[in-house]
């Protein structure tokens, strides 16, 4: 019978509830995110800038296409091959776990100095510059894979070490891999690209909080640098500034800048119609990579041109709106660099080919030819897109002044004096 009561007990006992655990999150990729509206606005935008830009680069390349011996649509179809790699690239960057990206941030920077060093020991050789490796599948231009890992880490930096880069001197250590890499485009020669990578840097930092001061050092380092760069190379510096000075050595650095010009002019608002352009044929040099904006507006005209911009204000906003949405500062930061990257290569790039801004060959983004460019471009969409999805929070990582070193801290704590302990009237340690 006790027995039987025993048995009873153990069964009208309540079970005590076990929290549901929530399943850990392996592997590197995550379910394809969709569903929110900025995330399907930047998609439709980025759609028609690449629609838009593959049809550019079929016009622009045709003389090319004939000098370099092939067909008619022999560029435009490597294109369209770098287009699917792109895609591809955007497919997974949309997929992947942010977190663990920005973690791995200082093996990628180390890989793209790897990439750049390699460069300068086997690269190859194009229109005056050695930019470029050959993989036999892609001539990989390291320099444009740099500007997306200068923008993961900043960001990186500024999440781990925020509390150390108001001091100039650990600003000056933690960014030396930017500034290294730098050097190493500089060297190639591209001072063009050098200089995006150091705005997108500089707009991160500033908006993860740097003071005022130490960007005015920054600016200050920046004239300095170019400063240098003139003296050491004056031809190429003269090259730069012949914008200033369009009607000088029309037959020499300011030739470019005369066609496209000319070609501009010559499309005034509605354009000679799209594959008409007399420029393409051997008159204006580079037509599909860097002066492409110039044969739109030939065979397109004002109306052309302004659809181009309109595009780009509208990819602005987009991206901008998705910044400001996001609850991840250290996202956030990322949402910046890469707007900052594509706003400021389509300003300068529209820019130079008008005659407003010196010539550097800084390609306009989704347009001008170029395999690696349209790759990691597109891989910045898919991030930016990932982003927009992202509802993580992350703590304050504004860039702080109080503390140079976590060492530092730790020996003031231990060297600070302890305050005075009050003893209650009680205490019979008062009265002796």
């Amino acid at each position: 019978m006790a027995i039987r009561q025993k048995d009873l007990r153990s069964e009208t006992r309540p079970r005590r509830a076990v929290p549901a655990t929530r399943p850990q999150e392996r592997g590197l990729f995550q379910p394809m995110p969709h569903g929110v509206a900025s995330g399907r606005v930047l998609l439709v935008i980025t759609t028609l800038l690449v629609t838009f830009g593959t049809i550019a680069i079929a016009s622009a390349s045709e003389g090319q296409a004939s000098a370099n011996g092939g067909t008619t649509w022999s560029i435009m179809i490597h294109d369209l091959v770098y287009l699917g790699f792109g895609l591809f690239a955007l497919y997974l960057a949309s997929r992947v776990r942010l977190d663990r990206l920005v973690r791995a941030a200082p093996l990628l920077m180390l890989f793209g100095l790897g990439l750049l060093l390699a460069v300068r020991a086997i690269g190859v050789t194009s229109n005056g510059g050695k930019r470029w490796l050959n993989l036999h599948v892609i001539y990989l231009q390291p320099s444009e894979l740099f500007k997306l890992f200068t923008v993961l880490f900043i960001a990186w930096l500024v999440q781990h070490h925020h509390d150390e880069l108001g001091h100039w001197r650990q600003l000056a250590v933690w960014t030396l891999p930017v500034t290294f890499g730098c050097a190493l485009i500089v060297i190639e020669p591209d001072i063009g690209t050098s200089s995006v990578v150091a705005v997108i840097a500089f707009a991160m930092l500033a908006v993860g909080g740097l003071s005022r001061k130490m960007l005015g050092r920054i600016m200050l380092l920046g004239v300095a640098a170019f400063g240098a760069y003139v003296a050491y190379k004056p031809y190429s510096a003269g090259r730069l500034l012949s914008f200033l000075h369009p009607n000088t050595h029309l037959l020499g650095s300011g030739y470019q800048l005369l066609q496209s010009r000319i070609g501009l002019g010559a499309g005034g608002v509605g354009g000679l119609g799209l594959g008409h352009s007399r420029e393409k044929w051997g008159l204006l040099p580079n037509p599909h990579t860097d002066f492409i904006f110039t044969i739109i507006g030939e065979e397109l005209g004002l109306i052309g041109t302004l659809a181009v911009i309109a595009l780009f204000v509208a990819f602005l906003f987009a991206a901008v709106r998705i910044a400001q949405q996001c609850t991840n500062s250290v996202y956030r930061l990322i949402a910046v660099g890469i707007t900052t990257w594509i706003a400021v290569e389509a300003l300068i790039n529209i820019a130079s080919v008008v005659g407003w801004w010196a010539v550097t060959g800084i390609p306009l983004p989704f347009f001008s030819y170029g395999g690696t460019a349209l790759i990691t471009e597109l891989a910045a969409v898919g991030l930016l897109y990932n982003i927009a999805h992202d509802h993580s929070h992350s703590g304050d990582v504004t860039i702080r002044e109080h503390r140079l070193t976590n060492f530092r801290e730790t020996i003031e704590r231990k060297t600070a004096p302890r305050p005075a302990r009050s003893r209650s009237m009680n205490d019979p340690r008062r009265t002796r």
